[in-house]
């Protein structure tokens, strides 16, 4: 099942975030196959710049996607004010019909 993580970052949170940022890549990268999207939410100021996350991830169950959150070096590193994790069913969109097709 498609998990979504969606991660909110402290007001406070510019500089952890850029010295834990290529720890992060690594770790979402790590994911592999079970990867279908990532990206940060951007702020709507004139030079936006991230405020959040949202990774998308093929997990067995709730708790493993939970798991897989907690244990993101941003995470970890306390960059989040709230994180939330909820399953997601894709319908419209060229990767949610890839995503139907193969299961």
């Amino acid at each position: 099942m498609l998990y979504a993580i969606n991660c909110t970052d402290r007001a406070d949170g510019k500089t952890l975030r850029a010295v834990t940022r290529a720890a992060h890549l690594d770790y979402v990268k790590s994911a592999g196959q079970r990867l279908i999207f990532a990206g940060p939410y951007l702020s709507d100021a004139e030079k936006p710049e991230p405020v959040g996350s949202l990774i998308v991830i093929k997990a067995e169950s709730l708790a493993a996607a939970r798991l897989f959150a907690q244990n993101d070096p941003y995470a970890r590193a306390g960059l989040f004010d709230a994180v939330d994790v909820k399953p997601l069913k894709p319908v419209l969109g060229p990767w949610a019909d890839a995503i139907s097709e193969e299961q």
